[in-house]
């Protein structure tokens, strides 16, 4: 086995297990649980403590797992994304995986930011942020299912791809 494509087998699936759980986090635990926080009058520590930490880990594991995936498929870049040559089903996940990406750096972490105070923003503009970050965040809660299943069953070329 090379070490390169090891190394990067490995980073893909640490930083896609802290991406995803930190996707699930947030859409499972912290949604339900921040409205509980906001209703008794403690979301203040979390929205100033926790949420800004869990974005950092969410939108840089997010980066960090596309790169090492692109770095992943190599050669084969291109025809994952042409969805050609037998790449078919893992770039299929790789599509996913972009659209979630995108997701979180156009549409999350800019709205999360006026949601935190990061950014100046009214009243309505945080409650239209709040709206758009969290359909992002569903929207990707729904395709994370597809992108696992894809990437998973696209390891067809595992001798190609180090695995």
């Amino acid at each position: 086995m090379e070490l390169l494509p090891a190394l990067a087998r490995w980073i893909h699936f640490l930083a896609g297990i802290t991406w995803v759980g930190l996707l699930y986090y947030f859409n499972l635990v912290q949604m339900a649980g921040l409205k509980a926080a906001a209703s008794d009058g403690t979301a203040a520590g979390i929205n100033k403590h926790i949420v800004p930490r869990a974005l950092l880990w969410f939108r840089w594991s997010a980066v960090v797992t596309w790169l090492a995936g692109a770095a992943l498929l190599g050669a084969h870049f291109t025809d994952a994304f042409a969805l050609r040559q037998g790449f078919e089903l893992i770039g299929v996940g790789a599509w996913l995986g972009t659209i979630m990406l995108l997701n979180v750096w156009v549409f999350i972490w800019p709205n999360q930011k006026k949601i935190l105070g990061m950014v100046s923003a009214d009243d309505a503009e945080k409650n239209k942020a709040r709206r758009v970050a969290m359909l992002a965040s569903r929207t990707n809660l729904v395709l994370s299912l597809p992108m696992l299943f894809f990437m998973a069953n696209g390891l067809s070329h595992r001798a190609v791809l180090g695995f």
